[in-house]
């Protein structure tokens, strides 16, 4: 009985022990199975994104048949029902691109005049043989294009002497023409020179190997390395002080913009030439004279906005990036609701096609976005001083974003971390500071999209000249970039603008630069960007 009871005991504590490991092992498969199912719904979201990314409209642009959120209609009803709203047919006509008249988009162009007449002898009636009267004339518009052209100019001057004093005195008085300094002693550069080669560089993308063959055809040979010094000399010696002069304003203003992307520089002290450098950008706002700075540095370290932005007070715009964050205490940073946007357009062009037709929850939080940006689109497009833009956000935008944040954190627990919806949740949930700086200034923006298009050529020229052969191209290259940037920012023409600094700048105080600076109102009509014409 005894050996029955002990051998019973023991098939009991087995068949315990056998379950629990059924249990935990069943227990540790599901916990696998979820683990895979999320792993799996991240890649199908990858791979669907990719996928419209590769084939897809680039456009960010929402559907209009969108549904559109009830809780929307609640924030409307504290909107400011006293200012006028446009309606939907001025909206649309304000938004019509018209198609310019043949008249407007040739009227500051140069013109010259070809006349067509009859032969007098062929001015008589056919059938009185009387004279013929001029009773209307028929006109045709033509464009006409002037390829580049090169010329030797010799600048010759006289000297005079006294033949008298040659003659009878003792010291013979010579006096000698007044002639500018050159752009670039003991070389053949002149200021327009100087000019094109930088316009046709960071305007135009062409890089000095092309243009030294453009140079060959037109019948003058220049090596890259020939140009390569004229755009070295030019900025370092005459750029640089407006490009000092330039970031001297620029940190004297209230809001900026900042902005960074990448550059290759092969051959830097220390590193490899497949190292990655930076291009820092900051600009203006809108309610400053605009004014574009680039700035060259190995790293995206943030030791690099501290030390530039050193003295500046004021609002920041800037992207999720963290290096900002030690910009200094006397810098409010300003979130990009443009980028929180674009994670929620992917995670929504990433759902499968069968949810992709109900409201889900990417779709709502792409729709909180976008009403902010509505908003934005119908202050603009009043025009109203910046103190009533910041009343009508605390109207209008402040509810949806409190109601926008509300729903951020309910959503938070119930949303895979690690998919594209919770990602956008978590971005938005950490930026949430950032993301209401906009609602304390009208002239603060409601994303960092102007930083982003400035730096657009930049990223452009790049994939035409590649990259900088040393870090002191790569800062010359940042000075000239600012220049001429600024200037089409100004409505400068950059080739005209260039020419006209590296004629003054060599013979002016450097005092007197500030006369040059592309936002002054001393600079000639020639240098804008329509006048054609040239300096008489």
């Amino acid at each position: 009985m005894v050996s029955k009871r002990v051998s019973m005991d023991k098939s009991t504590k087995n068949a315990t022990r056998t379950t629990e490991n059924l249990e935990e092992r069943v227990s540790t498969l599901e916990k696998e199975n979820e683990e895979l199912a999320a792993q799996l719904k991240w890649y199908q979201e990858q791979f669907r994104l990719s996928q419209k990314q590769r084939f897809g409209s680039s456009s960010e642009k929402t559907d209009p048949d969108q549904i559109e959120l009830p809780l929307f209609n609640e924030a409307e009803v504290t909107q400011d029902q006293s200012v006028e709203e446009p309606t939907v047919e001025t909206i649309t006509y304000d938004r019509k691109k018209t198609r310019k008249s043949r008249k407007t988009t040739t009227e500051n162009l140069p013109s010259e005049t070809v006349e067509y007449d009859l032969p007098a002898e062929e001015q008589v009636c056919s059938c009185c043989n009387g004279d013929l009267h001029k009773m209307s004339q028929e006109v045709r518009e033509e464009i006409k294009v002037i390829p580049a052209e090169v010329k030797v100019v010799k600048h010759v001057r006289h000297v005079y002497a006294c033949r008298s004093c040659e003659k009878n005195g003792t010291t013979t008085p010579v006096v000698t023409a007044d002639m500018p300094e050159s752009v670039f002693p003991g070389s053949l550069a002149s200021p327009s020179a100087m000019a094109y080669i930088m316009e046709q560089k960071y305007v135009q993308g062409l890089p000095l190997y092309r243009q030294e063959k453009q140079f060959d055809r037109l019948g003058v040979h220049l090596s890259r390395q020939t140009l390569s010094n004229w755009l070295m000399y030019g900025a370092e010696t005459w750029l640089a002080p407006v490009y000092s002069c330039m970031v001297d304003k620029l940190k004297t203003c209230d809001v900026l913009h900042a902005d960074e992307t990448t550059l290759q520089v092969l051959n830097e002290p220390g590193r490899p030439a497949m190292s990655k450098s930076y291009m820092w950008l900051y600009r203006t706002g809108r309610s400053d004279p605009p004014i574009v700075v680039f700035d060259y540095k190995t790293t995206r370290a943030s030791k690099h906005p501290r030390q530039f932005l050193n003295g500046f007070k004021g609002y920041l715009h800037v992207d999720g990036y963290a290096g900002y964050n030690a910009v200094g205490s006397e810098v409010q940073l300003v979130g990009c609701w443009a980028h929180a946007r674009r994670k929620f357009d992917e995670a929504v062009k990433a759902l499968p096609k069968s949810e992709k037709q109900s409201t889900t929850a990417a779709q709502e939080g792409l729709a909180y976005c976008n009403k902010l940006f509505e908003i934005e689109r119908e202050l603009k497009e009043l025009n109203l001083p910046y103190d009533q833009v910041y009343k009508m956000r605390e109207k209008r935008s402040r509810p949806v974003l409190e109601a926008f944040s509300g729903w951020l954190k309910k959503m938070r627990p119930k949303i895979l971390p690690k998919s594209l919806l919770g990602n956008a949740i978590t971005y938005c949930l950490n930026q949430m500071d950032r993301l209401q700086t906009f609602l304390k200034d009208g002239r603060l923006e409601i994303d960092n999209n102007l930083a982003e298009r400035t730096i657009k050529p930049f990223v452009i020229g790049r994939k035409n000249w590649l990259f900088s052969n040393t870090a002191r191209g790569a800062e010359a290259s940042s000075i000239i970039y600012s220049v001429i940037e600024t200037a089409k920012e100004n409505g400068l023409n950059p080739f005209q603008y260039l020419t006209y600094l590296f004629e003054i700048l060599p013979n002016i105080k450097a005092s007197d630069i500030d006369r040059l600076l592309p936002w002054s109102t001393e600079l000639p009509d020639y240098v804008t960007r329509k006048s054609t014409s040239t300096q008489a």
